[in-house]
């Protein structure tokens, strides 16, 4: 498993080959849900500007509304994609410049030395940020107008991990940047311009930026919880998280959207800017664009996207006027309930691409179940100690000195590991992991904190008591 932002589906690489026959998608997806764990999903699809569809399973596990054709979900990353979009308008409109840098625009810059990275190097991922570093605010559920400003804020006080233009690494953090651009060049705050701009221009009616009071009609989001899915009462997603990840749209309002920009027509946005962001964006970024990773080799266009108990495939064939998206209210879990066969599935079958599905989830697995069962393990430890407390108490000499401590030495590693090694392993805070998978969280905390506890526990049965049998 690479870094979080891949576990969460932020970056999935397209697994999409030479044209062949497509079985149906339905059959496919009702064969495929159930092991997926996944409630409800609902996939549009355009060729050529006709849009087509269909949606399956419920709003919610524990009721019985089913999905509907104008329901909609929160896609996630996908969101970049209209972020970026709406920055290319500002920079046709002449409000902005590509290789401007954001101090330019920004007064929160102003003086500071990442003041020099540029709008390019945001949309494209190569401005130096981290993916941690774009994950902190992952928990920041707040609501206020004023959530993104203050996130922004918090950003240019970071110091990139290198230097602007270098590397490419997937980082929320600078669409957080863009879209508070956006707030400044429009004087509109990100849903207001989103929605007045590019969702009713497309005729997206069902769809929106998620906010305090547009919740209504969305399916509801299902985290992973030891092999099942649990539904979520609340929407794990602030105000602040709009431009990198908070639109709610339905499945045939994001056909619309993909048949938009792959039209060849000047409308949203140029021809021509439209084909600039489904190209290479500079050297740095051979596989990624403006808003979109791009794969030369077979042609697709795409971007994944997930929040808390959501997740989405968007990927378009700009050659041959195709494209699917495709969207659950699930998250999937560490080697247990992946969708991320199910979406490749239906997003092949739509594309009329071959798909030979994912590589065997058995490493996953046990390394999910292994993390499960420590701290049972180390519970079960304990109780043993106590049994064996005549034992423990009759150690002596270098020997059994290092016997009773070694544990706790690597214990405390095995937290610190946990608590420092582990975020920066995946590119987000505990706390975030937390968010996604809950189950994966809970299990490494426990892990941790019952180990040191099991270290201690041998210690202050050594060092107390009677050497005698009780």
């Amino acid at each position: 498993m690479h870094r979080f932002a891949a576990m969460i589906a932020l970056i999935l690489a397209s697994t999409l080959h030479a044209s062949g026959p497509a079985t149906s998608i339905d059959a496919f997806v009702a064969e495929e849900m159930p092991s997926a764990g996944v409630p409800g999903l609902a996939y549009g699809v355009t060729f050529e500007g006709e849009i087509s569809g269909d949606q399956h399973g419920l709003l919610r596990s524990d009721e019985e509304t089913e999905v509907a054709p104008s329901t909609p979900f929160l896609i996630g990353s996908v969101s970049k994609s209209f972020t970026a979009l709406a920055v290319m308008q500002l920079v046709e409109a002449g409000a902005a410049e590509l290789d401007a840098p954001i101090g330019r625009y920004l007064d929160v810059y102003a003086g500071r030395p990442q003041s020099a990275i540029t709008v390019r190097q945001l949309l494209s991922h190569t401005s130096g940020y981290s993916t941690l570093q774009g994950n902190m605010s992952q928990n920041d559920l707040t609501m206020d107008a004023a959530s993104l400003s203050r996130r922004v804020d918090n950003i240019a006080g970071m110091t990139p991990v290198s230097q602007p233009g270098e590397t490419w690494e997937y980082s929320n953090a600078n669409y957080q940047v863009l879209g508070r651009l956006i707030e400044v060049l429009s004087g509109q705050d990100y849903a207001d311009y989103t929605a007045d701009n590019i969702l009713s221009p497309i005729g997206m009616n069902d769809s929106f930026v998620h906010g305090p009071d547009n919740t209504n009609g969305m399916a509801t989001g299902h985290r992973p919880w030891f092999w099942t899915k649990a539904p979520s009462n609340e929407v794990f997603t602030g105000r602040g998280s709009g431009p990198q990840g908070g639109i709610v749209a339905s499945a045939r309002d994001m056909a619309r959207y993909l048949s938009v920009m792959m039209n060849g027509e000047d409308d949203v946005l140029s021809a021509a800017g439209k084909a600039q962001m489904m190209q290479p964006a500079n050297d740095a970024s051979p596989f990624y664009g403006l808003g979109w990773f791009v794969n030369t080799q077979d042609g697709t266009v795409y971007h994944s996207g997930s929040n808390p108990g959501y997740e989405a495939l968007a990927t378009m064939i700009p050659a041959e006027k195709k494209g699917v998206a495709v969207l659950t209210n699930a998250g999937s879990g560490i080697g247990f309930g992946g969708t991320i066969e199910l979406r490749n599935g239906v997003t092949a079958r739509a594309l009329g691409r071959d798909y030979n599905g994912e590589a065997s989830p058995l490493p996953q697995q046990a390394t999910f179940v292994m993390l499960a069962a420590l701290p049972i393990l180390f519970v079960i430890a304990m109780i043993w100690a106590w049994v064996k407390r005549a034992a423990i108490r009759a150690k002596t000499g270098w020997s059994g000195r290092f016997s009773l401590w070694f544990p706790l030495v690597t214990t405390v590693g095995l937290a610190m590991a946990v608590f420092l090694i582990v975020p920066q392993a995946f590119g987000a805070p505990l706390h975030t992991i937390r968010l996604f998978v809950p189950d994966m969280g809970l299990a490494m905390i426990a892990g941790a904190v019952t180990g040191v506890t099991w270290a201690v526990w041998r210690l202050i049965i050594a060092y107390t008591g009677s050497t005698k049998a009780s």
